[in-house]
Order: C-alpha cells, then sequence, then structure tokens
C-alpha cells in the first residue's frame, strides 16, 4: 500500500510525508530505491504527541505545501491508556471535518498483528475508506464524525471532589483559587501561568456559550494536574472544538495533555491535564 503511494505521488509532482515507526520508515525508505530522498519522513512518536498536535502538524505540512500532498500518518496505540485511546480515536473521526476544505490524501496505516482488535475495528467507523494491499473501498462500518465523537468521551465525575470552587462570576477570585491550588503541584511558575491560560481559556468558552454557573476543581491524579469544570447549566458541544485555530479552546488543546468537552442532560463538563510535578521533571515535558 505505502509505496504505490508515495510513488504516484511523486511522479504527480505532490509533497509525501511518511510518518510511522521507525521501524516502517527503514522498509519504506529501502523499498522507494533511488526515489527515496523524495519522501519527508517523521517518527509517529514526535509528529505530534498529542491528538491536537498531530492534527495540527498534519494542517501545517499542507500549509507550507500548498495544493495536492500525501501524507500516511500511523499513530501509537500500544501502551495508552482508555481515555488517551478514546482521544486519539476521536482525532482521527475529527480529521474527516477540521481538513475536509484542504487537498489533503491521507492514509492510516493500522498493523492488526499488534493493534487490538477493538481498535481496528473503530478506525473502519472513523474513516471513510479503506485500504487493503492495493484495492480501496468505502468502509461500510463509516460512522458520521461527530457521532462517533460524542459516543467516546471520558469525563470525571464531581461526587468524589472534596475542595470545588463555585465560580459566580468573579474570574480574579477563580484565578486565585486554580492559582493557589496549582502552584505545590506543577514545577514551575511558568507551568502554574500555562496552566492558568488553559484553565481561563476554559471559563470564557462556557461564559462565551451561556453557562454562568460553573464548580470548578483543581487536583493531582496520576502524574497529572488536572481541573474539572461542571455546570448544571445546558451546552450545545461541538465535537472537535479547539482542533481549528481560531476556535475556542484552540489554544487550551495546544497546551494539555487532554481536554474533554461534554454535555448530557445533567448539564456540561470541560475537563482538561497537564504533566504534574514529577513527571515534568523526569521528562522534561
Amino acid at each position: 500500500m505505502a509505496a504505490p503511494f508515495v510513488r504516484d505521488g511523486l511522479a504527480r509532482g505532490e509533497p509525501v510525508l511518511v510518518a510511522t515507526t521507525s521501524a516502517n520508515l527503514e522498509l519504506l525508505h529501502e523499498a522507494m530505491g533511488a526515489e527515496a530522498d523524495g519522501v519527508d519522513y517523521a517518527e509517529s512518536a514526535y509528529f505530534g504527541r498529542r491528538p491536537p498536535q498531530r492534527a495540527n502538524a498534519i494542517h501545517q505540512y499542507w500549509t507550507k505545501h500548498g495544493g495536492v500532498v500525501r501524507i500516511i500518518a500511523e499513530p501509537v496505540w500500544t501502551g495508552r491508556s482508555r481515555r488517551e485511546v478514546e482521544a486519539w480515536q476521536r482525532m482521527e473521526a475529527g480529521l474527516n471535518v477540521v481538513l475536509a476544505d484542504t487537498d489533503i490524501r491521507l492514509i492510516c496505516p493500522y498493523d492488526i498483528r499488534i493493534v487490538a482488535p477493538a481498535i481496528v475495528e473503530d478506525a473502519c467507523r472513523t474513516h471513510p475508506e479503506l485500504v487493503v494491499g492495493a484495492a480501496a473501498g468505502p468502509s461500510p462500518q463509516f460512522v458520521a464524525p461527530t457521532d462517533f465523537a460524542r459516543a467516546h468521551r471520558t469525563v470525571g465525575a464531581l461526587d468524589v471532589a472534596a475542595d470545588i470552587f463555585h465560580f459566580d462570576g468573579d474570574l480574579a477570585a477563580v484565578r486565585r483559587y486554580v492559582l493557589g491550588r496549582a502552584t505545590p503541584l506543577l514545577r514551575s511558575e511558568d507551568d502554574v501561568a500555562t496552566f492558568g491560560i488553559a484553565v481561563g481559556e476554559s471559563i470564557t468558552y462556557l461564559l462565551g456559550h451561556g453557562v454562568t454557573r460553573v464548580s470548578v476543581w483543581v487536583r493531582a491524579t496520576a502524574g497529572r494536574v488536572v481541573c474539572t469544570l461542571h455546570s448544571d447549566q445546558p451546552l450545545a458541544v461541538q465535537p472537535f472544538v479547539g482542533f481549528r485555530h481560531g476556535d475556542g479552546l484552540w489554544l487550551t488543546n495546544q497546551i494539555c495533555e487532554w481536554l474533554d468537552v461534554s454535555a448530557d442532560n445533567g448539564g456540561c463538563t470541560v475537563e482538561l491535564a497537564v504533566p504534574g510535578q514529577r513527571a515534568a521533571e523526569a521528562f522534561g515535558v
């Protein structure tokens, strides 16, 4: 699948980017022979470490080159938590929406020898076409991206919270609460300030959509600092908010390890997380 797709792009004068594992990059480089140096290569682990960064990297590649570009982008699935897997799956569904006005020819490979069957099954729901060998055709399991995203969301519950701040319109007060709670949990003043910006943008997003009563909860959990914002007021949720530059929550989506926005009959919830102090010090993230 990969070599013919790449060769066809090069023959048409289209820029080609391949983002996959280092082993697969070497295999493709060898298979391309004399044409190998005409391809752009990137390891999946560094081509957008998180879903919003991956979506942004793909869009930036197209913006840089213009016209038709070809991309092979293989996500890393092994070792991820259920929340991370769902975030990557939502991104793959969202690419159908956020890249709809581009000229990107995108293939996402799945190695069914090592990827969990449930992930492969969901790939058939997030991709409108399937390529098996050299044959391409519509995916009969494809689901509308917004429907898929709404069915694949993971947010925490507020009923275990011990220290909740009830926002009543005083932005200065909620900022003091957030910074006060985050300061002992994060590595530096810059990390605290960045976390405060993400929470502030989230509150502004809710206010802009008519949500004025918000409970805010900041805590440390599983190596991360998490902030949950919950309201019993309704919110018309845009499933892929924050994936396009200029959208509400775009900066928050770029800053945070994860960002979940959901709504149901009980109101709406925004949950975001950044690496905690120990993770940041250990890995420089």
